[in-house]
């Protein structure tokens, strides 16, 4: 995250995926009790600011069907800062966008987040690592995880952290069917019940203390999976095909409808997307990465 020049500044929002996620219960207050491991991987969107000289914030990306106003979280988090702390030079942003959207992969959450950091970085606000953390618990539930990166459990509805042990390496393959999931749907849908599933997130934590990318694989779970499944049943089509080609494990990501799997060879990972274009044609977003770590 360093400056282009005393001008601009570029920066990487990079994708997340939810390694364990266990809905634990509805609070009063509607919102949903939480317990996930996130972990960020190597996916990205690409975020450029620029200080411009008329006081005017202008926001444009790589795709014509997104907003480029208010309806933007990237406009929403600059617009917020310059309105904090009376910003009088114009703003200029360019957003590469990578990350599918809709997609449990953080991506908003992520815009969100690196342009709170980008804009606090250019313009050497008084804002401490700590403070924009709990700063970004306004915007969402996923964006102090995405100020924060790496691999952290995350707690109530996201805004309570805890770093864990680096995440072991692994190649990762992302694939998300051509379905756009809400949210709010999904938790809507979602019916607790004596015989629902949890996952074992403990059992995460152990094998990432343990450094066991096998540990951390098999002990995989998602509480909003089976739901999700309902609208997309294209989900178990892709886990199945990516444990038929050597995956450890398969799982999808938040909300969904994005599936992800571990794989321990890149020749692995493009077999099974390989695999998908050819079973599943209609697939066309699948991402080669891999887990990223922050140093």
């Amino acid at each position: 995250m360093k400056p282009v020049n005393s001008l601009s500044i570029s920066l990487k929002a990079r994708a997340k995926i939810n390694v364990g996620l266990d809905v634990i219960g509805k609070r009063a207050d509607g919102y949903h009790e939480l317990r996930t491991v996130m972990q960020t991987v190597g996916l990205y969107d690409n975020v450029f600011i620029k200080r411009t000289e008329k006081p005017k914030l202008k926001l444009m990306t790589n795709r014509k069907w997104l907003p480029t106003d208010g309806r933007n979280l990237v406009y929403r988090a600059a617009e917020f800062l310059i309105d904090e702390f009376d910003i009088d030079s114009g703003v200029f942003i360019e957003l590469t966008k990578s990350i599918p959207v809709s997609a449990g992969l953080g991506g908003g959450s992520s815009g969100w987040a690196t342009t709170l950091i980008g804009m606090r970085n250019l313009f050497r606000l008084p804002i401490t690592n700590p403070e924009l953390t709990q700063l970004s618990q306004r915007f969402g539930a996923d964006v102090p995880y995405c100020v924060m990166r790496g691999t952290a459990l995350a707690e109530g509805i996201g805004e309570r952290l805890r770093r864990l042990p680096p995440h072991p390496d692994a190649y990762v393959l992302l694939a998300k069917p051509p379905v756009s999931i809400s949210t709010a749907e999904i938790f809507g849908r979602l019916a607790l019940a004596s015989e629902t599933v949890h996952p074992d997130i403990d059992a995460i934590v152990h094998g990432l203390r343990l450094g066991s990318l096998v540990a951390v694989a098999s002990a995989l779970g998602n509480t909003l999976e089976g739901v999700t499944m309902e609208i997309c049943p294209a989900i178990l089509k892709l886990k199945q095909i990516m444990l038929d080609n050597s995956a450890l494990a398969a799982q999808m990501s938040g909300s969904g409808p994005t599936v992800f799997g571990y794989f321990r060879d890149r020749a692995s990972m493009r077999a099974a997307a390989t695999a998908i274009a050819y079973e599943m044609p209609e697939v066309k977003e699948v991402h080669f990465t891999y887990i990223y770590n922050p140093v």
